[in-house]
C-alpha cells in the first residue's frame, strides 16, 4: 500500500497536471479537470488549502496519481 502525506492542494494540482491533466472548464474553486481514457474530475480545492492523506489516496484512484508525483 502506497504512503501519502498531506500536501497543498496547488501541489496536487501542479502534479495532476504534468501527468496530462487539464482544465476543461472551472466555476469558482470548483475546476473540471480532463485527460484521455479517463472520466473528468473535479478538484474543488482552493490552492492553499491541505489535502489530507485519505483524500490523496481517493484523487489517486480516479486519476492515476502516484506518491512520486508530488
Amino acid at each position: 500500500m502506497m504512503k501519502w502525506r498531506a500536501v497543498k492542494a496547488s501541489r496536487v494540482l501542479k502534479a495532476l497536471f504534468s501527468i496530462g491533466w487539464r482544465v476543461n472548464r472551472q466555476r469558482g474553486s470548483h475546476r473540471i479537470l480532463k485527460k484521455a481514457g479517463y472520466p473528468n474530475v473535479t478538484f474543488a480545492f482552493h490552492e492553499s488549502e491541505e489535502i489530507g492523506s485519505r483524500m490523496l489516496s481517493r484523487i489517486a484512484k480516479h486519476t492515476g496519481l502516484t506518491p512520486e508525483d508530488l
